[in-house]
């Protein structure tokens, strides 16, 4: 695993990697969006979100080179706890790139945002990224049944979360 890996504040000059992964029908299948996100669409909500409190974003960078996005949503300041997606580049998964960005991604969340709870939904099926959460401390804490329609069907989700108290602990 490189140490390199950094999470970079997401810049407007990231929207060009950004708009590729958010137009990957690989990678949006596993985030219940149609990969149909134009470049405008993406500039508008980048300047929509820049003075956000309830959104962080985040390029996962090696060196210069863009590796990953990994986005906070729904930051609830009173009940101290956020919503939580990463995307890996398709020609850099497999090099355990997500597992270190899954602990900068959570470090930031306990340290950063003094966050009590950090929660991702994730397909069912996708069972490499359920492994990937669960070593990384996540646990299961529901499965919704139907919870999206894409491709034609219906997927189940699981609800998974981790605790600043249970990453404190490790």
């Amino acid at each position: 695993m490189d140490d390199t890996l950094k999470l970079h504040v997401l810049e407007k000059e990231d929207l060009p990697f950004i708009h590729q992964l958010f137009n990957n029908i690989d990678i949006m299948k596993y985030w219940f969006e149609e990969p149909s996100h134009s470049m405008a669409l993406l500039e508008e909500q980048f300047s929509r979100n820049i003075r956000s409190e309830h959104i962080r974003q985040f390029t996962l960078k090696k060196d210069s080179e863009n590796i990953g996005y990994i986005g906070f949503y729904n930051i609830e300041q009173i009940h101290r706890k956020a919503e939580f997606g990463i995307m890996i580049d398709p020609k850099h998964q497999g090099n355990g790139y997500a597992s270190k960005a899954m602990e900068l991604a959570i470090d930031y969340a306990f340290t950063i945002l003094n966050l009590h709870k950090l929660y991702l939904i994730v397909a069912k099926e996708n069972e490499k990224a359920i492994h990937i959460y669960k070593k990384a401390g996540f646990q299961v804490e529901a499965e919704l049944k139907d919870e999206f329609f894409i491709h034609g069907s219906y997927h189940d989700t699981i609800v998974m979360s981790i605790f600043q108290h249970d990453y404190i602990k490790s």
